[in-house]
């Protein structure tokens, strides 16, 4: 017996929170439900004499007693013809007899008509409950708005023995769609199954395969988020159904301002395109986001930006809309529209189709939406800006062209909405962004340094303009840029629908649920003596490259590829599953297309075809290729080819690696590298799910360490929060050591700045730049050898990056480290390492055979750890280079080679930078590195070396044994920072005399020891020699 709550009880509490006095429903008797129209007459005639009376005299007056059922029997021809729905009846009203009736009155923008808000308060809200749809059909409840019904709840209670499931079964195997009630599109809007603890819901019922959505708030919070609704001590857990989702103001704006029909095209077999459409109705997430900002941007207007991460499955494409048309006529609280115009930025090519769709799809409005496709340029983009289309969709490659072209907009204020905002907020794509539409003025006679100024500020946030920055992928810089920050001083996303969430709630698949990776094993022999040039990066990239593209290798990786492919994947989704290839080279995807196509011609396979995607040209063995040439299909055309039965396998190399939405791609072979958001971004393609198909993934991996990519996923499998955060220290740092190379004349960088803000430039003066460019060049090239070049390069563009990041993320205001950046920019452009040997061919000198292709791991369901943590990474003393990075991985990988051992690499090099720290403190190192050459300084470095790995023995010992007992291996391993520390050491806060034979005179440059002394008296000292 349940003496707890029964399903009755727990229908008439709802009942009971609805109509009292602060919501305001009427409870209306089931009988008074007519079951032929699904309205409830009573409650739709009181609304339309209490609202248009005078048109419902005029109306009467026609039709005489015969007035109400013909405007029923009208409403109902208007909801049930081809092309109408009881939503666009709702929204747009009726006109019988040339008098249009409303039947339902959206809250106005602002509190100016008073007529109009008096209107909106005469919406009529009933609720019913055991309401007969038909003889055989018993609903629990039944929301009328205005008469019409909208909503149906089939209700369960757990404490009775009965769950939400129970409820959809209900609703998919004894409701019939036919019924009036149910009539997709013309029936109610919107149908929820709930028990006390979860809701789900289905716009159209049919049958058997009817599909419901969970609509839950999402259970916990930051790394413990994820599917359902929180137990609550003192309300149910569907609480928010009645205290949030049915107030009237709730359910109003949802249905005039979130729910629209969506309509699809696809082409079928015959080629003709098929429409379909689907009625929208938002997620609880998706109006979570959209009124958290939007009350937000009501309080604080232009001034703050916002990230929103939101996972794949999130629906960002409707988000997106219904944020870029609330946006466009949102006013304040002083009945003040917040945004003249609102502006979204994709990184695609061919902005969506989709979000112009939906975006009209909620209010189609002539002039709403512009759409900048390739046919339009810079000025088309300029005039859409200075004009009153409210709503303007552009690629983020367009900005950069209206920077100089824009003019009047200081008084504007925009909305700019990032699709995508990890692609798309590189540092010269947003200060385009915020330059063109900043607010700042600059004067006509101003010298150099208030023009730098000018431009530091126009390049920050500019009070003018707000961004929304969607992604699932925050990298540390987007944190920064547009992240919120927290109670802990972090930054974090202003809103978040995970990667846990959408995977529990089954939007979205777990990638790595089939994970396989594969080691390659072969046997190199060399055809030439040892050389000195085999120890070059250059060198072993050719090695590596050589046997990346060996024939054997590839042709043993297809047969791998193409048999799993057959005997696990392509029976999937009824016959139509396919997989992608991941290749590390255009040169690779040319050849591995070629050796797909040989294997499946030499096996007599059929129904087995591959399509290949690269960019530009590719000459193999005197022979170019192209992506067109080898497909022979339009580029353009290969996403829709895809799709077709006829092709199963995409072999790419960068190409729709990001943005691709493939739903029935359930394998992929991955043959690169790939690390961080790029490892999530790639795998992820594979996370769509394909209704009403039981979709299964596969990853075969030939380059990666599970580990590492596991590793990748747990940043953003929940929140992803930014645990540092960026000071102007750190561009400092960097600046202080690329001034160690001593390669700038500061009087150059002076003068240089001077000729590039003049109002005019001429050839005399490009000339006197570009000499300034190629002396800094010259010092470098001179004065370093090929990896000094490369290490200060790196620097140099950190420097650049960085720079272009810290003047829009924070206060930063620095004209002498302004004019550097300009100096180092135009630089980069100049610098080019020289290869030593004369470009040194390793081309038919090296050999390899015995190739083997081994399975080294399986990992089925695993369980997954979130780590949301991230960083910015600072300027340190020693920065660890790709190509140090690469040389102690070579290391590592001939030890474990030579011993037997399995390091792990990251481990390893981990272990050795803690290393480094230690030596770093060492007082005496301090003091030989001051006395000493860094040759003599070497005997001390490995004496103490010693010492330090006893110190950090207990953070891995296995591997610090091996170095206390191999000198040689320890040499090797250790050795590469004996230079670096010894500098670093050294150099700290010392004076050093450097000559311009240019100048003709001594400059004494002095290391900053803090932030407030750079750049003052840089040339004050003079040293005694």
């Amino acid at each position: 017996m349940n003496n707890i709550l029964t399903e009755k009880q727990f229908q008439r509490y709802i009942i009971d929170q609805l109509t009292n006095a602060e919501t305001g429903y009427v409870e209306a008797p089931a009988v008074e439900f007519d079951r032929l129209f699904a309205i409830n007459r009573s409650a739709l005639f009181k609304f339309l004499d209490d609202t248009q009376p005078e048109k419902m005299d005029t109306l009467r007056k026609i039709y005489k007693e015969k007035a109400e059922d013909t405007i029923v029997a009208f409403i109902n021809q208007e909801e049930t013809k081809s092309n109408g729905s009881r939503l666009n009846v709702l929204k747009h009203g009726v006109e019988l007899a040339n008098i249009h009736l409303d039947l339902m009155y959206n809250k106005p923008a602002t509190t100016f008509n008073r007529e109009l808000n008096m209107l909106y308060k005469k919406n009529i809200f009933t609720v019913s409950e055991e309401v007969w749809a038909s003889d055989e059909e018993r609903i629990d409840l039944v929301i009328f708005l205005n008469g019409l019904a909208v909503i149906t709840f089939e209700l369960k209670c757990n404490a009775a023995g009965q769950s939400y499931k129970d409820a959809i079964f209900q609703y998919r195997m004894q409701r019939n769609p036919k019924t009036r009630l149910f009539l997709w599109k013309a029936g109610a809007l919107v149908n929820f199954a709930m028990d006390l603890e979860e809701a789900y819901m289905s716009t159209r019922l049919s049958g058997p395969s009817t599909f419901f959505l969970p609509f839950n708030m999402g259970r916990g919070e930051g790394i413990d988020v994820g599917a359902g609704n929180p137990i609550l001590e003192d309300e149910y857990s569907v609480h928010y159904i009645w205290d949030n989702i049915l107030q009237k103001d709730s359910l109003l704006e949802i249905i005039s301002k979130f729910m629209f029909i969506e309509i699809s095209e696809k082409e079928d077999a015959s080629g003709k395109l098929k429409k379909s459409e689907t009625i929208i109705f938002p997620r609880y997430h998706q109006l979570d986001v959209l009124r958290k900002v939007l009350a937000d941007v009501q309080e604080h207007g232009s001034s703050l930006n916002y990230l929103l991460q939101h996972s794949a499955g999130s629906g960002k494409t409707n988000e997106i809309a219904w944020l870029a048309h609330r946006l466009a006529s949102l006013h304040n609280a002083d009945n003040k529209i917040i945004f003249d115009n609102t502006i979204i930025c994709t990184d695609r090519v061919v902005v969506d189709r989709q979000l112009q769709q939906a975006v009209m799809g909620i209010e189609h409005k002539a002039g709403l939406i512009r759409v900048m496709d390739d046919k339009c340029n810079s000025t088309d983009l300029a005039k859409a800006l200075a004009g009153n289309t409210k709503i303007i969709a552009t690629t983020i490659q367009k900005f950069p062209y209206i920077v100089d072209s824009v003019s009047g907009l200081k008084d504007k204020n925009f909305a700019v909405i990032i699709d995508e905002a990890h692609s798309s907020t590189a540092g010269k794509n947003m200060a385009a962004i915020t330059k063109s539409l900043g607010s700042g003025e600059i004067e006509v006679d101003v010298d150099v340094e208030d023009l730098i100024t000018e431009e530091i500020t126009r390049n920050g946030k500019q009070p003018n303009v707000s961004m929304f920055a969607f992604t699932a992928t925050p990298k540390t810089t987007t944190l920064q840029l547009f992240g919120s920050i927290n109670e802990k001083g972090q930054h974090e996303a202003f809103h978040i629908y995970s990667m846990k969430q959408a995977i529990e709630e089954g939007f979205i698949l777990d990638v790595l649920q089939n994970y396989i990776t594969y080691e390659t094993f072969y046997h190199l022999n060399k055809e030439i003596e040892d050389d000195p040039e085999l120890k070059t990066n250059e060198a072993k990239r050719q090695i590596a490259r050589f046997v990346q593209l060996h024939e054997t290798n590839i042709s043993q990786r297809i047969e791998v590829i193409v048999e799993h492919f057959r005997q696990n994947v392509m029976k999937g989704l009824n016959g139509q599953a396919k997989a992608m290839v991941i290749t590390e080279s255009r040169a690779g995807a040319v050849k591995y297309r070629q050796a797909f196509d040989d294997y499946i011609k030499r096996k007599g396979y059929t129904g087995l075809k591959a399509l290949v995607a690269f960019s530009g040209k590719v000459t193999l063995d005197g022979q170019e290729y192209t992506e067109v040439g080898m497909n022979g299909i339009p580029e353009k055309n290969l996403p829709s080819e895809f799709d077709k039965d006829d092709y199963q396998v995409l072999l790419v190399a960068d190409k729709y690696q990001t943005g691709f939405d493939q739903k029935k791609l359930c394998a992929m072979y991955v043959l690169k590298k790939l690390r961080g958001v790029s490892a999530v971004q790639t795998l992820s393609r594979l996370n769509r799910i394909c209704p009403p198909f039981d979709k299964k993934t596969f990853i075969l991996d030939f380059a990666n360490d599970y580990e590492d990519i596991e590793k990748a996923f747990s940043k953003y499998y929940t929140t992803t929060i930014l645990s540092n955060s960026v000071s102007a220290t750190s561009i400092y740092d960097i600046e202080a050591k690329i001034d160690g190379y001593f390669f700038l004349d500061p009087s150059d960088i002076e003068d240089f700045n001077n000729l590039l803000y003049k109002d005019k430039i001429t050839a005399a003066d490009q000339r006197s730049m570009t000499f300034k460019l190629q002396k800094a060049k010259r010092n470098i090239e001179r004065n370093n050898d090929a990896e000094k070049q490369r290490e200060i390069i790196l620097t140099i563009r950190r420097f650049v990056r960085l720079y272009e990041f810290m003047v829009q993320a924070t206060c930063l205001s620095d004209i002498e480290l302004h004019k550097k950046y300009n100096f180092l920019s135009y630089l980069q452009t100049y610098l080019k390492v020289n290869h030593p040997g004369g470009g040194f061919d390793l081309t038919g000198k090296i050999k390899a055979d015995q190739f083997v292709q081994k399975k080294s791991g399986e990992h089925i369901n695993p369980t997954h750890t979130a780590d949301p943590i991230v960083k910015l990474p600072v300027a340190e003393s020693i920065y660890l280079t790709p190509a140090k990075v690469e040389r102690l991985s070579q290391i590592i990988a001939e030890i474990n080679s030579r011993t037997g051992k399995n390091y792990d690499n990251d481990v390893a090099i981990k272990a050795m930078l803690q290393i480094k720290d230690i030596m770093m403190k060492s007082e005496k190192l301090r003091k030989s590195a001051k006395n000493n050459s860094v040759q003599e300084f070497e005997f001390a470095y490995f004496k103490n070396i010693d010492d330090a790995l006893v110190e950090g023995l207990e953070q891995n010992r296995d591997f610090f044994e091996l170095l206390l007992n191999n000198n040689e291996i320890k040499r090797n391993v250790l050795g590469i920072f004996a230079e670096e520390v010894y500098n670093s050491l050294r150099n700290k806060n010392e004076t050093k005399v450097i000559s311009y034979p240019e100048l003709g005179e001594d400059l004494v440059l002095k290391a900053a020891e803090s932030r407030e002394q750079y750049g003052k008296a840089k040339t004050n000292e003079v040293e005694n020699n």
